[in-house]
């Protein structure tokens, strides 16, 4: 046995798009140790949770090991031949068009690359969009109508450096949780730093800001064209950096002054009080950095709000200076990268435009490809309507999910169970899209996959491989390169390795460039493979004779746009048209991210620490709207629209806004029975940019009646399926899982052996109080629990953590089994209450404790309980829950 350690290897984290870097360490036995890379300028070393469980996700547990074939095991041959022979069949008889690959910000850039020229350039068609669509699209858009290019003019540093930092639609703090940190250190070392939070509902990031403005659903562009009237009304616009290096700006203004304040009161939802204190902040700041997410983007406006605040920027001249800009903050590690090479439907590679014929040509030489794609392919949404009207014979989905993540879910499976023929590149064996796929493809995972990667600020970094490649998994431009060889184009598709595509595409981004276009990294076309291998995080642009990687690089504080006559383009844009409420589905719905999930849940469901802090799917609900229902805390509810509905568990909450519920994106059919909230959303989309309005779905909310609710705990997956309601997940030792009844079962203990798994002679600890209808029951094997299950008439009341956390413990001792019925620890046995802090498994009652004892900030909770110490991912539920407990405390 050596002595030596384990190497480490420098990679980055495959969720959001912070891009931090991750510092992997392969241990004897397979286990695999995570770090923050602290020389990796995204993060310098911090890691959220979902980056700090990494480790816990490498697992070959539930993996596509191997090619199959309507489902059956196939050789990569076999699969590959008939991939081939199916896309070039419906070419062949239906044209180029009649073939679409579905793709992912999971990609690396890599991989994009090799798929996107494949369909442009040598299938003909510009038929390959990807999840990024539901993303970011809107941001694109924006910047391209604004700047002539689709560039994000700032960097990380700017939200250090800035005086006022705005949040619209961006829940910072649990969806980008390192740039969080970072900020809320940088105002901590600055305490005249402000921070205004715009959004519905009062995220956890307003426990940072010190306004938070709850606009109204899509009151984003009335807001900031008040900003900019503001502006112009009272001699802020900066009129040297507006008269050289824009045009338009008194079209932009006379629009935004239309609004009376009445108007703009109505619009936006905010009092007067709240507009006037918005705009003075923003107008004495002269370093403000607006940060925007998929609040913004995910509107049928989103493009309108994208330009509305840009305009405000561009204005004042506040943007490519050190503190100040918009920022588009992305949703996924690479969905910078797919924009790069061309991975939407509506641009070329190396950021150049489909509809501009010398960029057509340019490609194409560059390619030497037989064809060039020559109009904008189908976007996420219209390609899937295709494939249901049976126009896409063929179509490819890589690293994605959409029968879960796209609009109109349920249109989207419907499709898929209709297309001719479905190919699924994936890491998983099951979820709700492969399911459907006549040909499952294995892909490598993060941790066996070798590439590259651009994260919000252009930052490229490297992703690289520290485990083997799984089965007969391989990478994802491999198997596209394989389908081009097969196809007929084996030269143009002759890669060795990640490498010598990078190569081709930053040779790409030079060809004929000359500074005439934003994106650049000809500096690495001459790359080698041991240069690649040490690549170093750097920024783009980096033309040829460029090596250096200085940081801080920022577009536009000179001009300098990319339009025709190079100067930006204010957009005028006017408030979206009001919505007429149906009193059947008068609720406002909004999707989103939690903290702790990814997604849908295909690598963070694998972590128990992950799913600790939050085990099930629920809908936020204003009490006020929840008393008028008859819906009480932790009631089940119905989540219904247009015929079809989800059922979720109730959190009522303050935080949300009356009218308004908020249920999380990530659950899916092999984690909850009915959850999967994108069905209910409708597919509109921005008129721009394609990108679905994923926030605002008009929908109904009623009571879910259940006669028996039930909790369990188990060593093994336990058997639900046919119950009206459940939501499973992982805990350490095993299983924990929630469901309902709807009628109660009249052999309790045969439901319970088989819902365990165990042989109806194994003998049962029980318990039951027919006046309330508790019933509990207990399973041991030896000195281990089985399992255990909880029913009673109303949602049960017993700690799901003190509970989960029995499954690892001693039961010698007759005593300490009945403390699992009675549903509660010894009094040496604290019950930590709802996990907060995931990294150190610490509880709300851990905090509550601490606070009582003395405790006055987030800082001495951490020394007293170490929660928040690891990631700090926790820190503002912490802050909350020391709010709301000092001034009992003091008592």
């Amino acid at each position: 046995m050596s002595d030596s350690p384990a190497p480490t290897v420098k990679t980055t984290c495959p969720y959001c798009g912070v891009g931090c870097g991750v510092l992997a360490t392969l241990e004897e036995g397979g286990a695999v140790t995570i770090k923050g890379d602290p020389d990796h300028p995204a993060n310098y070393g911090r890691l959220c949770s979902k980056g700090s469980a990494l480790g816990e996700t490498t697992d070959l547990d539930g993996r596509l090991l191997y090619p199959e074939i309507v489902g059956a095991r196939a050789t990569w041959d076999d699969a590959l031949d008939l991939v081939a022979s199916k896309f070039a069949e419906a070419i062949a008889e239906h044209g180029p068009d009649s073939v679409a690959f579905y793709v992912s910000g999971q990609l690396l850039t890599e991989d994009y690359y090799v798929a996107n020229k494949l369909m442009k350039g040598f299938i003909g068609s510009a038929n390959i969009d990807t999840n990024s669509r539901l993303c970011m699209a809107s941001s694109v858009a924006g910047h391209r109508r604004a700047f002539g290019s689709d560039t994000v003019p700032g960097n990380y540093q700017d939200l250090e450096l800035a005086d006022l930092i705005v949040f619209t639609g961006s829940n910072l703090a649990w969806c980008h949780p390192v740039l969080y940190q970072r900020i809320a250190a940088a105002k901590a070392a600055r305490p005249e730093m402000r921070i205004v939070l715009i959004d519905p509902r009062r995220t956890m990031t307003a426990d940072i800001a010190d306004l938070h403005l709850a606009i109204a659903p899509d009151g984003d562009v009335s807001l900031f064209l008040g900003l900019l009237a503001h502006l112009a009304n009272n001699g802020f616009v900066d009129a040297a950096y507006v008269g050289a290096f824009t045009s338009g700006i008194d079209q932009a203004v006379e629009i935004a002054r239309a609004p009376s304040l009445a108007e703009l009161m109505a619009q936006t939802g905010l009092a007067v009080a709240e507009l006037e204190a918005f705009f003075a902040l923003w107008a004495a700041s002269e370093k403000v950095v607006t940060v925007y997410s998929q609040g913004v983007n995910q509107s049928s406006s989103g493009t309108d709000k994208v330009n509305a605040i840009i305009n405000c920027h561009l204005a004042t001249g506040r943007i490519g200076r050190p503190g100040m800009g918009p920022f588009s903050v992305t949703g996924q590690p690479n969905a910078m990268g797919g924009r790069e090479v061309g991975g939407l439907a509506n641009m070329l590679a190396a950021h150049m435009e489909i509809e501009n014929p010398e960029h057509r040509d340019r490609v194409q030489r560059f390619w030497n490809s037989p064809v060039i794609a020559n109009r904008p392919g189908l976007k996420a949404v219209d390609m899937f309507e295709a494939v249901g009207q049976g126009r896409i014979k063929a179509l490819w989905i890589m690293a994605t999910n959409p029968v879960d993540s796209m609009p109109d879910a349920g249109a989207v499976e419907a499709a898929l169970k209709a297309c001719p023929f479905v190919v699924v590149s994936d890491i998983m064996a099951e979820t709700d899209t492969i399911r459907h796929a006549h040909v499952k493809l294995p892909s490598l995972g993060w941790g066996e996959k070798d590439g590259t990667v651009t994260n919000s600020e252009r930052r490229i970094s490297r992703q690289r491989a520290f485990l083997p490649p799984p089965g007969e998994a391989r990478a994802d431009w491999w198997q596209m390169s394989e389908i081009g060889r097969r196809m007929g184009h084996a030269e143009a598709f002759e890669y060795e390795g990640p490498a010598s595509i990078l190569r081709e595409y930053a040779a790409q981004t030079g060809f004929e460039n000359n500074g005439a276009r934003d994106l650049d990294i000809g500096a690495f076309a001459d790359i080698d493979d041991a240069a690649y291998d040490d690549l170093a995080p750097f920024q783009w642009p980096k033309p040829v004779n460029d090596i250096s990687l200085s940081p801080g690089i920022r577009f536009f504080a000179n001009g300098g746009f990319f339009t025709g006559d190079g100067l930006a383009r204010f957009v005028p844009v006017a408030p979206p048209a009001r919505v007429t409420v149906d009193e059947r589905r008068r609720f406002t719905l909004n999707t989103g991210r939690i903290r702790d999930h990814w997604h849908t849940m295909t690598r963070t469901a694998k972590s128990a620490r992950l799913s600790a802090h939050i085990a099930e799917p629920f809908a936020e609900i204003h009490p006020d709207d929840a008393s008028a229902l008859g819906i009480g805390p932790a009631d089940l509810v119905r989540v219904s629209s247009e015929g079809c509905g989800i059922v979720v568990r109730a959190l009522l909450t303050a935080r949300q806004q009356p009218g308004s519920i908020f249920v999380p994106m990530h659950w899916t059919d092999q984690w909850a029975s009915s959850a999967r909230v994108d069905r209910l959303v409708a597919p509109a989309v921005d008129p721009v940019s394609g990108q679905p309005a994923l926030k605002t779905s008009r929908v109904g909310l009623t009571r879910f009646e259940a006669s028996q609710y039930g909790f369990i705990v188990s060593r093994d997956r336990p058997a639900l399926d046919s119950e009206a309601y459940w939501a499973m997940a992982r805990t350490d030792g095993g299983w924990r899982a929630e469901f309902a009844l709807s009628e109660p079962f009249e052999d309790v203990p045969a439901f319970i052996c088989a819902m365990l798994a165990i042989d109806a002679a194994t003998p049962l600890l029980s318990f039951a109080d027919p006046t309330s209808g508790v019933v509990r029951y207990a399973a041991f094997d030896g000195r281990q629990l089985l399992g255990a299950i909880y029913l009673a008439n109303a949602p049960v009341s017993v700690s799901r953590s003190w509970a989960a956390d029995q499954l690892q413990q001693d039961f010698a001792s007759l005593p300490a089994r009945w403390r699992i019925v009675a549903g509660r620890p010894a009094n040496d046995m604290p019950d930590k209450g709802a996990i907060v802090c995931a990294c150190m498994n610490v509880g709300v009652n851990d905090i509550i404790d601490a606070v009582r004892a003395g405790c006055r900030s987030v800082g001495a909770v951490g020394q007293a309980t170490s929660a928040g110490t690891n990631c700090g991912s926790c820190k503002s539920e912490i802050k909350v829950i020391l709010d709301d407990h000092q001034i009992l405390a003091a008592e």
